[in-house]
């Protein structure tokens, strides 16, 4: 174990940083929406943009499986196929053209797609009316730039949330949903990465190998934080973290 944790070169700061972020992903893959808002940041800043997804993606899985188990019997798995294959279409749309696009350019598009849909939401419960999300290209559009932003980043939490906010589902439900889909999505860029992108690795493995306790704790901190969060409190919380996402997008 002292072997490998010598041959993977990370400082102290850099085995820190790590195991907070793991910590925290773990919360957030359990339905404690916001904590894991400025890991993709954090990470691309200590491992570098590109190499931080590959590091950053098998660590999001075993929480994914560990939400799984946990969440699965509140899954509505209407809404995860509904979604999926305009998700996986913007997965290869995102290997295709990730590394030619401009960060800028991507943060913005994304934030303005998200506090759009936002406003929808809003006027949809000012007016009593569900067209806009149970319209095709609501599930078309989200699908498209989640599946774009979840390979280029790790960054489609928002979009999913915004998705299954419009849905105007429970909590349990909300969380449930949201973990198979990412599972089966990350499961889905594993091979994306190793292969075309190469930014998962023997070395990369070992590192998550070694996180994997710190991100199985955060989620069960998150479980039982979940559970004492009332239903109605849980979807502002979700909306507001979502609302903020969007703004450090817009002007990171």
């Amino acid at each position: 174990m002292i072997e490998i944790i010598q041959s993977l070169g990370f400082s102290s700061i850099n085995w820190a940083i790590a195991i907070i972020c793991g910590v925290l992903i773990g919360m957030a893959k359990a339905g404690v929406s916001g904590t894991g808002l400025m890991i993709v940041p954090v990470m691309a800043v200590v491992f570098g943009g590109k190499p931080s997804t590959g590091i950053v993606l098998p660590m999001l899985i075993v929480a994914d499986v560990f939400a799984v188990k946990y969440y699965n019997r509140y899954a509505k798995w209407s809404l995860v196929l509904k979604v999926m294959p305009w998700a996986i279409a913007g997965t290869f749309v995102g290997l295709v053209v990730g590394n030619n696009i401009s960060d800028v350019l991507f943060k913005s598009f994304m934030s303005i797609i998200i506090l759009c849909g936002i406003a929808f939401m809003i006027l949809g419960d000012v007016k009593h009316t569900t067209a806009i999300p149970n319209s095709w290209w609501f599930a078309m559009v989200l699908g498209l730039v989640g599946g774009f932003a979840t390979m280029i980043g790790n960054a489609a939490g928002p979009i999913l949330s915004l998705y299954l906010l419009a849905m105007r589902i429970p909590k349990n439900t909300f969380i449930g949903t949201g973990a198979w889909f990412f599972l089966l999505v990350n499961l889905f860029k594993v091979p994306l990465h190793v292969f075309f992108w190469k930014t998962i690795t023997p070395t990369t493995i070992a590192f998550n190998l070694l996180l994997a306790p710190v991100i199985i704790i955060g989620v069960f901190i998150g479980i039982s934080i979940i559970k004492i969060i009332p239903e109605k409190l849980y979807r502002i919380l979700v909306m507001g973290t979502t609302i903020v996402s969007a703004a450090v997008l817009l002007l990171g």
